[in-house]
Formats: C-alpha cells, structure tokens, sequence
C-alpha cells in the first residue's frame, strides 16, 4: 500500500479548471438572497426592491406603496443607496451593505456580489458572477464582463473584460483566466 504524503492525505489537489463557471454568470442563484437569520438588512432590503417590482393586479399601487415604505426603511437601517427601480440580477449578495451606492441607470448582472462602500455610478453595466471589493468605484459608463474580480478600494474608469482581475487607482488588470 502507498501512502501519500504527509501534505496530501485527506486532501485533493484542487485544480482552478474546477472552479471555472462554478456559479453561473448567466442564471440568477435566487437561494442567495434568502435570508438565513431573523435580522439580516441586506436581505430585507433587497426583497423590498424584488416585491415592488413584481407587484400587479388591482391592488398594484396599494402593495408598491408598501413595499416603497420598506425600502425606505431598510435602506436607512442599511446606509445604502440602492434605486427601488434598480435593474439588478438574481442571486445578489450584499454582506455589507453600508455605503452601497448604485445609480439607477446602472445595471447589475446575477449572481454579483459587492462589499460595503462600493459605488456604482451611471452607465455601468456589471455582467454576471462579478465580485467587488470593499470600496471600489464604478466610474461609467463602461461595461464589465463576467467571472470579473474587482479589488478593494479599486476605481475602474475603462471598460473589464471577462475573467479578468482587477486592482488598483486607476485599476489594472492583475490576472487574466480564460473562461470558456
């Protein structure tokens, strides 16, 4: 019997071909805005935004009316400042939400995650699975494409392409990975 070594046991070498496109950058993952305490802001906020944009028949002005009402109130609770009319993807995360700016003309692709303080201004186009670090600054318009990973504290003024890394005054690119 071999025996592998020491570093090795109970492990298995972990590949980065078998992370690529581990979350879809094109189908919304609703489970991750399902809140997983009883106080979760981020969560509630969110929901607020979703029901309001969903609300029909007769009663239409009545439950956004409602929901307007609760987005206001999380979004203080929050310091966030998220358009109730925002175009934002499924499956958004916001573990901090505090400072979270997005202008309304600006769109937010599935499954994004963003950290507190980043800013989000008008004419960004953000495609989907994209992570932004604490702080950075979204200066459009310009688009970012898919699997893209932005640094804390980076300002992006020009266009991201897919599978890149991100960092940086002004941002630079760090790492490019093919995404297939």
């Amino acid at each position: 019997m071999q025996r592998k070594p020491a570093r090795l046991r109970g492990q298995d070498i972990v590949k980065k071909e078998d992370f690529t496109g581990a979350v879809s950058a094109t189908e919304p993952d609703w489970s991750r805005e399902r809140a997983e305490r009883l106080w979760s802001p981020s969560h509630r906020l969110l929901k607020s935004i979703r029901r309001y944009q969903a609300a029909s028949g007769p009663f239409k002005k009545i439950i956004q009316a409602y929901w307007v009402f609760q987005h206001r109130f999380w979004s203080i609770v929050t310091a966030a400042d998220i358009p109730i009319n925002s175009r934002i993807g499924g499956g958004l995360l916001l573990p901090h939400p505090t400072g979270v700016v997005v202008h309304p003309e600006s769109i937010i692709g599935p499954n994004c995650l963003l950290f507190q303080q980043v800013t989000v201004s008008g004419g960004v186009e953000i495609g989907g699975h994209v992570d932004i670090g604490a702080g950075a600054k979204l200066i459009g318009p310009l688009k970012i494409g898919d699997h893209v990973r932005i640094g804390a504290n980076a300002v992006v003024t020009s266009d991201v392409a897919s599978g890149t890394t991100v960092a940086g005054v002004p941002a630079r690119v760090l790492n490019t990975g093919a995404i297939d």
